[in-house]
């Protein structure tokens, strides 16, 4: 089995260089006591979730005595993202931590990078028939089965509505592992398509999404949102139609908003993902490929297989308003 082949084998089963742009919400560059620079790419860059990734690849490279440099596009535009990977490979990085908007879209210059030396890990969202050594990230599909066992003991029975990113492989992995579960485990919970929602990732688009359906289908009980800001919107389109006791929801990661919103009971649970574990592990498995510590075998590459795990899951816990005071940000 060649190289490619083995990383097929191993993922399906599973989902501007930085001076372009400004770092979100504070982002700063680790100190670094070496000469090796590595790069985070993301899409979306301006918004909280990736801060907690940042963090964890900033405390692994004060480890390490390397660099950590965060940079990627401010739209969920995978032209834009591709082009970002590209430019940041241009400059010859030790390595590179990026999360995928589309899987098809990113395996391009995904693949270039790895071709031309480049280290690339995928974290978060992933391109799983790229050449990317590793996907770090949550396993979405379980994610989903776990949604689905809070949802369908507290709805018992009857129509449960979804809010997603549609195109997106960890959404799709999400939404399937829920679906799949309520048909499994709790038959008299149901969903379909026509139930479905894409929320782009924006609360305004979930909101008026979520509005809309709830008027062709007022008998909704639960809806799972597969995003955050899909979560705030949707709690908004509940809240104003008055079914704040018939409809119960659970989301997926948080800020300080989402917690607020569950502790005054509009949200029911959300789902945090190990953000900072991605950046931090997704680093190390980078620095060890970078630096010729991988030993599995006498020599890997000529062996023609990865030199690291397919996939690390970096799990998801439940928040509840039993909860929610260990994930408020410290003062």
């Amino acid at each position: 089995m060649n190289r490619r082949d083995f990383l097929k084998a191993g993922s399906v089963t599973a989902a501007a260089a930085a001076a372009c742009l400004a770092l979100p919400g504070g982002m700063k560059v680790a100190r670094a006591q070496g000469d090796e620079t590595y790069y985070m790419v993301t899409f979306v860059s301006g918004i909280d979730y990736w801060k907690d990734c940042f963090r964890g690849m900033e405390d692994a490279a004060a480890e390490l005595g390397v660099k950590a440099v965060y940079t990627g596009t401010p739209e969920n535009d995978i032209t834009a993202e591709a082009r970002v990977v590209d430019e940041v490979a241009g400059q010859n990085p030790a390595g590179i931590l990026v999360t995928c908007a589309n899987p098809d879209g990113l395996k391009p210059s995904i693949d270039a990078a790895v071709d031309a030396g480049i280290p690339v890990v995928t974290f978060d969202a992933d391109s799983p028939l790229s050449k990317r050594y590793s996907f770090v990230g949550t396993g979405n599909y379980y994610a989903g089965v776990v949604a689905a066992r809070y949802l369908g003991p507290i709805v018992g029975s009857g129509r449960v509505a979804i809010s997603s990113v549609t195109a997106q492989l960890n959404h799709v992995q999400r939404r399937q592992g829920f679906i799949d579960t309520l048909a499994a485990e709790f038959p008299d919970v149901t969903t379909a398509d026509d139930l479905i929602i894409d929320d782009q990732n924006n609360s305004t688009v979930a909101a008026q999404g979520m509005a809309a359906l709830l008027q062709a289908a007022p008998d909704i009980k639960g809806i799972f949102a597969t995003d955050a800001l899909g979560a705030v919107g949707v709690a908004q389109a509940v809240r104003e139609a008055g079914l704040g006791e018939q409809i119960k929801i659970i989301g997926f990661d948080y800020d300080e908003g989402t917690l607020d919103l569950i502790d005054s009971g509009q949200l029911g649970a959300t789902l945090a993902q190990g953000t900072w574990q991605m950046g931090y592990w997704g680093l190390k498995m980078l620095h060890a490929v970078r630096n010729g510590m991988i030993k599995s075998v006498s020599d890997w590459q000529a062996a023609g297989i990865s030199p690291l795990p397919p996939n690390v899951d970096t799990g998801v816990v439940v928040i509840t308003a039993e909860n929610s005071q260990y994930w408020r940000k410290q003062s």
